[in-house]
């Protein structure tokens, strides 16, 4: 099994750009929606709960991070929350696609089962230092 494939250059500027503005986005609708800022920050790192998924090996620790790290998630429970007329769905989606966003402007891409630290946006971590090592020869 090779290398997993990373998105770089300016595709990967504009992959983290576009996550920054889903973000900010986020969290503005969610200051005009009413959210309380205690809420934000007790739900805020939630979506990282998912790590735990890597205690049964790194594919199934992917798979789960990956189910709670991508838009549609969120996307369904905001629309739930809209068409049920309860606000405090439609204000938790928006507190996880901020996560998602922020996660993704810095870098925290979807993982690859080699590794928490593979993810489509390059490699973190411990990753990270092994990919410049061996870039570097």
């Amino acid at each position: 099994m090779g290398e997993p494939a990373t998105v770089t250059g300016a595709p990967l500027l504009f992959l983290r750009a576009e996550a920054a503005a889903a973000a900010a986005i986020a969290l503005a609708l969610y200051i005009s929606g009413g959210g309380s800022w205690f809420w934000f920050a007790v739900f805020a790192l939630a979506p990282d709960l998912s790590f735990a998924g890597y205690l049964a090996g790194p594919r199934f620790g992917a798979a789960i991070y990956n189910a709670a790290h991508t838009y549609g998630g969120p996307a369904a429970l905001w629309l739930a929350g809209w068409w049920s007329g309860w606000n405090s769905g439609e204000l938790a989606a928006l507190i996880w696609t901020a996560h998602i966003g922020g996660d993704r402007a810095l870098g925290y891409g979807l993982k690859y089962a080699s590794g928490f630290g593979d993810t489509h946006l390059g490699h973190i971590g411990r990753a990270a230092a092994v990919a410049k090592r061996v870039a570097a020869g």
